[in-house]
């Protein structure tokens, strides 16, 4: 059987005495974008620093195709693509340059790198930049380069640090669509804080919060504690709180102003909706608007937390 792309097993680190990630377990065995989410500080630029050997952990073993990533560095290393929160840009480079100094770095095969830099640059959209000073580069590209320098070596796992961070929005589209491409042949782990990112890209998502794991599960799974459970309602002639409260489904009534409340729902949002349409029109509610609300990412992470993984 062959070993698993990623294997991170009691992962726990700590800086002086306060741990910063406890217990962090998880394996990677196919391609694909696999999303590390978090907020600022949960832990999860410790997790990647610890998997790409920037950082040595406390406790716990990754290994990278069956290679332990402490006992053998430089061949676990061979594997392993990375681009931190701040690309490791150097600004006095051209493109071609500093991709020649990255592929060095990877101990690359010398007559190999030139065919490894044109590859790199055509696939990041780069190539007719090859020439240009990094530090003339829009964020954008600087971003691209730095993906470049990940993937140089072709690696089996990429790791990418908030890869979309400080960009514009057709920047984070074009970044999407490059970190999709990298995708369909390599392992991709990608870290955010940001939950758009992750429904937009990941097919699997691990949660960490104060650097413990509260959810490991598919996308689907995720957007099922992101589903609506509240409904926004005005109406012109509002009931009491107590009628509402009273309707098949309603586990619950606020209210927000003279005209406005929030109704709480334990069913089908859809049987809900339709429950208030049908005994506003009969009893003259006037009901002037409704829609459902999502449960924000901080709602999230307090019901996640409660239940946390073991």
């Amino acid at each position: 059987m062959n070993a698993p792309i990623v294997s991170v097993q009691n992962l726990s680190h700590r800086y002086s005495v306060q741990w910063a990630v406890r217990d962090i377990n998880f394996e990677l065995n196919e391609t694909g974008i696999y999303g590390l989410l978090g907020a600022n500080g949960a832990g999860k630029s410790t997790i990647m620093n610890i998997m790409c050997g920037v950082l040595k952990q406390s406790q716990g073993t990754v290994a990278i195709k069956g290679i332990d990533l402490a006992n053998d560095p430089v061949e676990a290393k061979k594997l392993i693509g990375f681009l931190p929160q701040q690309p490791p840009l150097q600004a006095e480079l051209t493109i071609e340059e500093f991709l020649q100094f990255s592929a060095r770095l990877r101990l690359m095969d010398s007559a190999a790198i030139p065919a490894a830099i044109d590859k790199v640059m055509k696939k990041c959209a780069i190539h007719h930049f090859r020439k240009r000073l990094i530090r003339n580069l829009s964020g954008g590209y600087k971003q691209r380069v730095g993906i470049a320098q990940a993937i140089i070596h072709e690696p089996d796992f990429v790791v990418l640090d908030e890869p979309t961070n400080g960009l514009d929005p057709n920047q984070i589209l074009e970044v999407r669509n490059l970190i999709r491409e990298i995708a369909q042949e390599r392992t991709v782990l990608l870290s955010t804080h940001i939950l758009q990112e992750v429904q937009a890209l990941c097919d699997h998502i691990w949660m960490i919060n104060e650097g413990s794991m509260i959810f490991s599960g598919t996308l689907h799974e995720f957007d099922n504690y992101m589903a609506p459970s509240t409904l926004l309602v005005t109406l012109a002639a509002p009931p009491s709180l107590s009628t509402l409260l009273s309707i098949p489904g309603v586990t619950g009534v606020e209210a927000l102003s003279p005209l406005q409340c929030r109704i709480r729902f334990a069913q089908d949002a859809g049987e809900v909706i339709e429950q208030l349409v049908t005994a506003s029109v009969q009893h003259r509610w006037r009901l002037l608007e409704i829609y459902q609300e999502k449960n924000s990412l901080e709602t999230v992470f307090a019901e996640l937390s409660k239940r946390k993984l073991n």
